[in-house]
């Protein structure tokens, strides 16, 4: 899947950065560089994408219609 999302980052009181994604609530990052802080938090944004997916996915029964949307 590709998406662009915005990452806010910033510098941490006690040292490196931290960062989240107001698309995604609830993912958020960390590092020593931006690198390594864009890199935890895009995969903070997987994990929970694929967490969410999966849970609904549980749930749906066999008539369900699956299809894939573009936006934007």
């Amino acid at each position: 899947m590709k998406a662009e999302l915005t990452a806010i980052i910033e510098p941490d009181p006690s040292g490196g950065y931290w960062a989240i994604c107001p698309e995604v609530p609830g993912a958020n990052g960390q590092g020593e560089t931006v690198e390594e802080t864009k890199l935890s938090l895009k995969q903070a944004i997987e994990l929970l994408l694929e967490d969410r997916t999966a849970d609904i996915l549980r749930g749906l029964p066999d008539d369900a219609i699956r299809e894939t949307l573009l936006i934007g």
